[in-house]
């Protein structure tokens, strides 16, 4: 017997919620647990939160990286999230790592509730994508010969992500260093795909003495992880209302075409606080909800971030 789950129209999609979010949960879910098989100091980071927290804690955001060609850029990903509920927001531009990036809030009934992770509020989801056509010949004609090997792989970047496979064949080594050469971001995408390239925590959400940045911060430079010292520890806004920190990456072991076998940067994890806007700041602290806290994010404390998975960041690991 077919059972039929009665669907809704909400901003003119049919929306079968009930379904829908516990697939959409799922592919999140499949994701992450690649990234945290990956990525040892984010799985560190997060069972170390967690404990402290009682097993409760939020995600800001989570992000992905793409090639803006032959169709692998931004929409590749962004149609899954689409599809299920998320809206496209602002767009931010970075010309000096020849850059953009969108990010797409989650239906607005998801923002506040329980739940913990992948299973408390939905997320953010920020993509990025390398414009291509700005790099140099020999890049392009890189980055081209992949993306078009792939075939139709564009249209399942959720499907690769969720399970941490490229969809296109591994590449030499000698390629990997001409992107790395030109954008370190370029060469990143090309070994590691649709990959989840970060989650961010969002600290404000957190109950104990870690909801404030600089607390968080200071905890886990002492349990002895790294953090991004790019601009400074702590990146902040221009209007001082989102406050932002990351890990440095992590590196595996990747296998290249022409028999090398090399580290390469893997993903880090972030820690996001957003402040209330400066209309509620009279708010009471049990009143606040996430709509009345600066939202978005901002091009100067993002550019910072990406430099998480630089070789500079990455070499000042063992100092």
């Amino acid at each position: 017997m077919l059972l039929v789950v009665p669907c809704v129209v909400e901003n003119s999609r049919f929306l079968c919620m009930q379904g829908s979010e516990a697939f959409l949960r799922g592919v999140l879910e499949s994701m992450q647990s690649v990234y945290l098989n990956r990525n040892p100091t984010a799985k560190a980071i997060l069972e170390l939160v967690h404990s402290v927290e009682n097993n409760s804690l939020c995600y800001d955001h989570l992000a992905f990286r793409t090639f803006g060609v032959n169709g692998y850029g931004i929409d590749s990903m962004a149609s899954f999230f689409m599809d299920y509920g998320y809206t496209p927001r602002e767009e931010l531009r970075f010309p000096a790592k020849k850059l953009r990036a969108l990010w797409f809030s989650p239906p607005a009934d998801s923002q506040d509730g329980g739940g913990s992770g992948i299973k408390g509020p939905l997320p953010r989801i920020f993509i990025s994508e390398l414009i291509v056509d700005q790099m140099s010949s020999q890049t392009q004609e890189i980055i081209r010969k992949y993306t078009a090997s792939s075939g139709n792989g564009n249209k399942y970047a959720a499907l690769a992500s969720s399970m941490g496979l490229l969809t296109w064949e591994n590449p030499s080594h000698s390629e990997f260093q001409q992107l790395a050469s030109e954008s370190e971001y370029a060469a990143w995408t090309l070994v590691n795909g649709h990959a989840l390239n970060h989650v961010t925590i969002s600290a404000h959400r957190l109950k104990t003495e870690l909801r404030d940045i600089k607390n968080l911060n200071r905890f886990i430079e002492e349990s002895g992880f790294r953090l991004n010292s790019e601009g400074g520890v702590l990146k902040v806004s221009p209007d001082g209302l989102l406050l932002q920190s990351s890990t440095v990456a992590d590196s595996m072991s990747f296998q290249f075409t022409d028999g090398v076998t090399e580290s390469v940067p893997c993903s880090y994890i972030e820690f996001a606080e957003r402040l209330v806007l400066p209309q509620y700041k009279d708010l009471p602290a049990t009143e606040v909800k996430e709509f009345h806290r600066r939202d978005g994010f901002e091009v100067g404390n993002a550019d910072k971030i990406f430099e998480s998975t630089s070789k500079d960041q990455l070499s000042r690991v063992g100092s």
